[in-house]
């Protein structure tokens, strides 16, 4: 090939990555969509607004929630990954949307490899909560009763692939019980249906049906984690339950499609982190009974690592739904 192809190609490269560069120094010029998978008022709406909020006043521009529910999340994630690689839509995920769908719907449009990780915001705690008039007073009892009845009981969830969803199945297979899982479009549908009696109860991240308990519209039956939580101290912890092989630790993190440059990445991550570091945050945080990352958990690589490990664990988890 000729100098003058070399040339030419040299400078069509120099100018791509000169316009690269000034689209990151630009970033954000106008408003930025953060899509959520799940319904309005489910535990990963709650914190990407609280997290969106933030962001948005560090970024100097408007973070636009876009809830986008259906298939456990996967019908949002899947407008996520057609985004233009801007900067400019993201998505909040968890170990249920961007790990567990790929073994429950096996012909997705998207792959891991379809989403640039930003960054984990935020660590969750798996609870069974029931209605305030269940029969059952403690989990040895819940379990008793389920066994005694097999298949009665109907618990809800929010979608099949989504973090309630593996909060339920990793219930039910460690107590050994045969239950009704029934799925909603998001969690506080779920939970709606749990204070009205019209289900036995759900399956949630504390994050979202602390405050129901708190106002013993429903009642807490255990929290998959080894401490209790600080929101909610009256409710025992599995291993204090009886029941230590009932681990529902959770995770939420932001992603972009993938080829967003890293410059733009970087940025989001900034701006996510000053979030979560915020007092704002920690205080909303605290009443959620929801954890920030620690301090060498922020960057995208570790996010990157969460996601990977828990295709793998859901993967095996899931070959029976």
């Amino acid at each position: 090939m000729s100098a003058v192809f070399f040339k030419l190609a040299a400078a069509a490269a120099m100018a791509a990555f000169s316009a690269i560069t000034a689209q990151a120094q630009d970033f954000p010029k106008r408003p930025i969509t953060m899509i959520v998978p799940f319904a309005a008022g489910g535990t990963s709406d709650v914190i990407a607004r609280v997290v969106a909020e933030q962001m948005a006043a560090t970024l100097g521009q408007t973070i636009i929630m876009e809830n986008v529910v259906g298939a456990g999340g996967s019908t949002a994630l899947a407008r996520a990954a057609r985004a233009e690689p801007d900067g400019y839509t993201i998505a909040i995920g968890n170990a249920g949307t961007s790990a567990a769908t790929y073994a429950i719907y096996p012909r997705l449009s998207f792959t891991p490899d379809s989403f640039a990780p930003i960054g984990m915001v935020a660590k969750t705690f798996g609870v069974v909560a029931l209605r305030k008039d269940f029969p059952a007073a403690t989990l040895q009892d819940f379990i008793a009763y389920a066994k005694a009845n097999p298949g009665k009981i109907n618990l809800g969830h929010a979608g099949v692939g989504s973090s309630n969803y593996l909060i339920c199945k990793s219930f039910v297979h460690a107590a050994g019980i045969e239950v009704t899982l029934v799925g909603y479009r998001g969690a506080a549908p779920a939970l709606t249906d749990a204070i009205g009696g019209q289900i036995d109860g759900v399956c949630d991240s504390a994050a979202s049906v602390s405050q129901a308990i708190d106002d013993r519209l429903v009642r807490g039956l255990v929290v998959g984690s080894t401490v209790r939580l600080g929101s909610l101290p009256d409710l025992p912890t599995s291993a204090e339950a009886g029941l230590p092989e009932f681990e529902a630790q959770g995770w939420n993190g932001l992603f972009a499609p993938k080829g967003t440059p890293p410059e733009i990445i970087a940025k989001l991550n900034a701006a996510a982190r000053a979030a979560v570091e915020s007092d704002a945050v920690k205080k909303r945080f605290a009443d959620l009974s929801t954890v920030a990352p620690d301090a060498n958990e922020h960057r995208p690589d570790v996010l990157q690592q969460l996601v990977t490990r828990d295709v793998a664990k859901y993967a095996t988890m899931l070959k029976e739904k």
